[in-house]
Formats: structure tokens, sequence, C-alpha cells
């Protein structure tokens, strides 16, 4: 009796640690993502700013003065 539990007791801990190295994995899959998606953000941030600048520039170049300027 004392053997089966034992190995029921190996098998469970064996199990526990297939269990806790997939969250850690997944816990690093989580990270990277939200490293990559902060990146992202910001590339996409900046992108959108020099669309903004390049749009006004051009809406400033057509646009002419008043004579009255």
């Amino acid at each position: 009796m004392d053997n089966e539990l034992a190995e029921r007791l190996e098998k469970i801990e064996m199990h526990l640690a297939h269990l806790e190295h997939q969250y850690d994995q997944l816990n690093q899959v989580v990270l990277d993502q939200g490293r990559r998606l902060a990146k992202m953000q910001s590339l996409q941030q900046k992108l959108s700013d020099s669309v903004e600048t390049i749009e006004l520039e051009r809406i400033k170049s057509t646009n002419p003065k008043p004579p009255h300027y």
C-alpha cells in the first residue's frame, strides 16, 4: 500500500512540475507579447504623428494666404 501511494505521489509531483514549467513558459510568452505590443503602439503613435504633420504641411502649402497678409 505504501509503495502504491508513493508511486501516485511521485506521479502527481511529476505532473505538477510539468504544469509549473508550462506556466513559466506561457508567462514568458505573455510578457514578450506585452513588450512587443507596447513597442508597436509607440511606433504606431509616431507614425500617426508623422502622417498628421505631413498632412498639415500639405494643407498649409495648398492654401494661399489672402491678399491682405
